[in-house]
């Protein structure tokens, strides 16, 4: 590890002490990387190595340029340099040019896990076998990906910033699959000696086993149980659109709703430097520093996401999703199912789609298995659905909240009970 860091800091300062530039912004970084792909029951791609990597982004006054290279040779930093400045001399002046970040103080989070890092291919090797060995019992094959890596980042400006951070993560998914029954599970975490992989074989079969002969649904608007992978499918759009700016210019549904309450009373989003199990790294690609953020309050949106040129231009604070945490409760799916006389369960969302961006509204698909159940349990599997809603109108309408689960290594989410989701189409399959 150190080995890298060093020769990263050393392309730095040579960076530093040979560009011409008014102003510059230096990222640099290496991953070591294990990657095991399997399909039909076997191992199928194995890939490890560490890349390095290291771009400037520099500027003459307004008039700016990068460039990036994958080694750190003198001639790559020479001609590193060369490309980016050429590149802003080329260039018109920026309208909304906002100088380097200037020396913060950056908070100590820990990204980086000994037992990640050191875990070795035999390792993962083991791991799927068990997989393997699961599917197997089925009858059925399995295919998927186990992913290992760890790395360090690095930011310089001219203007004073300077931070390094270190990280790892183990990630796995699979997907199982006989004739037409096949559903998918996946999670990551920073922390190998965290990770279950009895826990998502259980989870995988469980998912599996309900699946057999799917029968199509009626549509309209019903109850539905989102398991955590699907509230967590639809987050990341939400967060997509949930900025400040777009807010302002009139273009999303956010726009003059800070301080009011605009989602659900139940719902609470937020960003934690302070929570020990998720990745958070301290700050962002462009220098921007983590810190705890509530982004919706008890339905009350308290900040939106602001980029560096926006907050010089509004002049407000930028800030940084550094993860995503979800407040839960104390409901289990059990007692969602007896809250209401019936209703659909969603394993997963997907070729999730904006509708109306100005009111918020999306589409997509559920996928890897969706169960009808009624009287307090499962009864059958039903096929897929194609869904049209809107997410703050949708938190208007949860009626319970599961335990906030960590689902991937920077985000936990809970279940959530949803009265009157909107499904307007069936599949298939």
């Amino acid at each position: 590890m150190m080995q890298y860091k060093d020769a990263i800091l050393k392309a730095a300062d040579y960076i530093r002490a040979h560009t011409s530039a008014d102003d510059f912004t230096i990222n640099g970084g290496y991953n070591n990387e294990l990657h095991a792909r399997f399909a039909q029951n076997g191992i199928t791609q194995h890939i490890s190595g560490t890349k390095t990597w290291l771009s400037l982004s520099v500027a003459f006054g307004a008039q700016t340029g990068a460039a990036e290279v994958n080694e750190l040779s003198e001639e790559a930093l020479k001609n590193l340099i060369k490309r980016a400045e050429t590149m802003a001399h080329m260039n018109q002046p920026d309208p909304e040019f906002v100088a380097s970040e200037q020396a913060r103080d950056i908070p100590k989070t820990n990204n980086y896990s000994d037992a990640t890092a050191s875990l070795s291919l035999e390792d993962v090797v083991s791991g799927i076998q068990r997989c393997v060995a699961n599917a197997r019992g089925k009858d059925a094959r399995v295919s998927g990906i186990s992913q290992r890596f760890y790395g360090g980042h690095c930011i310089q400006t001219k203007n004073g910033f300077s931070g390094w951070d270190d990280h790892s993560t183990f990630s796995h998914s699979m997907t199982m699959k006989r004739d037409d029954v096949e559903t998918k599970v996946s999670g990551s975490v920073k922390d190998f000696t965290t990770f279950d992989m009895t826990a998502m074989i259980n989870r995988l079969n469980e998912q599996f086993d309900a699946l057999s002969s799917p029968v199509q649904h009626h549509t309209g608007r019903m109850p539905v149980i989102l398991r955590p992978a699907a509230v967590l499918d639809w987050l990341w759009y939400l967060m997509w659109m949930y900025q400040r700016r777009m807010a302002d210019d009139g273009l999303s549904p956010y726009s003059g709703q800070i301080g009011n309450e605009f989602f659900g009373k139940r719902f609470t989003l937020r960003s934690s430097i302070d929570d020990a199990e998720l990745s958070t790294p301290p700050f962002s690609d462009n220098a921007i520093v983590a810190r705890n953020i509530n982004w919706v309050n008890k339905g009350v949106i308290e900040e939106m996401r602001v980029d560096r040129d926006y907050a010089k231009l509004a002049g407000i604070p930028a800030n940084y999703q550094a993860n995503l945490i979800v407040d839960g409760g104390e409901t289990s799916e059990a007692e969602m199912m007896k809250m209401v006389d019936n209703g659909i369960i969603v394993n997963r969302l997907w070729y999730i789609r904006s509708v109306d961006q100005k009111r918020g509204e999306m589409t997509g698909l559920t996928r890897d298995g969706v169960l009808y159940f009624e009287d307090g349990a499962v009864k059958r599997a039903v096929t897929n659905f194609r869904w049209n809603e809107i997410f703050y109108d949708m938190t208007r309408r949860i009626l319970a909240l599961g335990p906030s689960m960590l689902i991937e290594n920077n985000a936990r989410v809970p279940a959530m009970l949803i009265d009157g989701f909107n499904f307007v189409d069936v599949t298939t399959f």
